[in-house]
């Protein structure tokens, strides 16, 4: 906007008739108008990097979300365990981001493959980058190994988070990071030429860069850890480790809904810049997209949500608040990509796929006697790999152009009218993120396995790893508690403590 804004002395001195003091009016006036200018730069960067640091705090709090939601969805005596692991995803993730992650994901200029400046904010904060983008980044990055850390809960030794954490937002997730998001990205569509398939992956938010990294690396410590002690007997007979609060798992549900207004809304990373063009349309711009984008995360959320409340009424015969909580976050996993150039109605379907998604590749997970205690895997990478397609099929042509550089020729969803290049592309990245996670976390997972540094001993899991490993509890039980749970284990029933 600011851009716009110019003056030359030659053209306002014949307005000024000409006189003796002409040229020096015009200059002041120049002068005062440059000034007014630049103050509608610094404006508008203001503006900016406050929306961006805003949208950061929002991811941020995902945290909490994450925490309280896989408190709830364990036994209460791994409670301590769980929630120690999402702090030290936040501060491993923090410390390993800021010397290596960033500049794998974003140090341009690069090649396609990885990033290679701003090794410890290095030369910060540059003309493409400030702080906020940094802080903003990062927090994405601790949530993809949050992601992780519900799929290997209950049975994974402490040295095992710290050393994956680091690994996973040090390096896996910057490199898949940087082929999508970064300018320099051999997929990204914000390369300057050579746009694969001419679009480039319209992954906005992350349903694959994030959420699919996330749930494959979980689905690789799981398989490789085994399912927890007494969840599958040896007769084929399943039996249900409940988590211990319904409550947390409501808390942390909530939360995250909170924080996804600033995980997708936020991916603009700008909001100060109009897109009309015309007089009398500079109502609209970038923050009606980032409304839009708002509403289509919403709609995905409340359609998966309520698919879930009545699909799973359907098949098991009651309602079921932790489901319709898995449900609700899958629904936004899945909306994630396309948030931003999908149409409302679009959302709601995204949804309700997502949904039945997510119920199929947990009846699968059944069948395959696979144990992942938050449905990380299956929600995560399933519903986030939906969400890829999704964004191939029904991306709008003309958020599309809004968006990604203003080209009205660019590939649009292929049910849109826009043929099939942008679903093609979607299809080589969940083919690539498969591949790069498996074979890097995939590899991590069995070394640490073979070294005997993944998967605690079965006494250790029998009793709790609030006990053995974190000094006690986390809850405080009288004696009479205490007896009833042993009482409850001695008969067969849930293991509640």
């Amino acid at each position: 906007m600011a851009s716009a804004l110019s003056c030359s002395a030659s053209d306002l001195i014949p307005l000024l008739s000409g006189g003796t003091n002409a040229t020096a009016a015009a200059e002041f006036i120049c002068n005062r108008f440059e000034t007014v200018a630049g103050k509608f730069t610094d404006a508008a960067y203001a503006i900016d990097n406050t929306y961006l640091l805003f949208s950061a705090y929002l991811v941020f709090s995902m945290q909490l979300g994450f925490a309280m939601l896989c408190a709830g969805s364990v036994r209460a005596k791994n409670t301590m365990n769980i929630m120690l692991t999402n702090v030290i995803d936040a501060a491993a993730g923090g410390l390993f981001y800021y010397l290596f992650g960033f500049a794998f994901a974003f140090g341009s200029p690069s090649n396609g493959f990885i990033g290679k400046h701003f090794f410890g904010m290095n030369d910060f904060p540059a003309p493409t980058f400030d702080y906020p983008y940094f802080l903003y980044q990062w927090t994405f990055a601790i949530a993809a190994a949050g992601i992780t850390s519900g799929s290997i809960a209950e049975r994974t030794q402490f040295v095992a988070y710290l050393i994956y954490s680091s690994f996973l937002t040090g390096l896996v997730y910057p490199i898949v990071s940087h082929w999508f998001w970064s300018s320099d990205g051999w997929a990204s569509p914000a390369r300057s030429e050579n746009l694969l398939f001419q679009s480039g992956v319209i992954d906005f938010a992350g349903s694959g860069v994030v959420h699919m990294v996330g749930g494959i690396a979980g689905l690789w410590g799981a398989v490789i850890e085994g399912p927890r002690i007494g969840r599958f007997e040896p007769g084929g007979k399943q039996a249900t480790l409940r988590g211990h609060s319904a409550t947390l798992v409501v808390l942390g549900t909530f939360l995250l809904w909170f924080g996804w207004y600033g995980f997708n809304p936020g991916s603009f990373a700008t909001i100060f810049k109009s897109y009309g063009s015309a007089p009398g349309s500079s109502f609209y711009g970038q923050w009606s997209a980032v409304g839009r984008t708002a509403v289509t995360t919403t709609l995905a959320g409340c359609s998966a949500a309520l698919t879930t409340l009545f699909g799973k009424r359907l098949m098991d015969g009651y309602w079921n608040v932790t489901d319709v909580c898995n449900g609700l976050l899958g629904g936004f996993a899945a909306i994630t990509s396309g948030c931003s150039v999908v149409e409302p109605w679009a959302a709601v379907i995204c949804g309700f796929v997502a949904a039945w998604v997510l119920m199929g590749f947990n009846k699968l997970a059944e069948k395959l006697k696979f144990d992942d205690p938050l449905e990380a895997a299956q929600l995560h990478g399933g519903c986030g790999a939906w969400g890829i397609v999704f964004t191939g099929l029904f991306a709008d042509k003309t958020y599309v152009a809004e968006i990604f550089g203003g080209d009205p020729n660019r590939p649009y969803g292929l049910l849109m009218g826009g043929g099939g290049r942008l679903l093609a592309a979607h299809v080589v990245q969940i083919l690539v993120i498969a591949g790069w996670v498996s074979m890097t976390m995939g590899t991590l997972f069995f070394v640490l396995h073979k070294l005997q540094l993944l998967r605690i001993p079965s006494e250790d899991e029998i009793a709790g790893m609030d006990l053995t490993s974190h000094g006690g509890l986390a809850y405080r039980y009288t004696e009479d508690e205490i007896k009833n749970g042993i009482m409850i284990r001695r008969m067969g029933g849930e293991d509640g403590v």
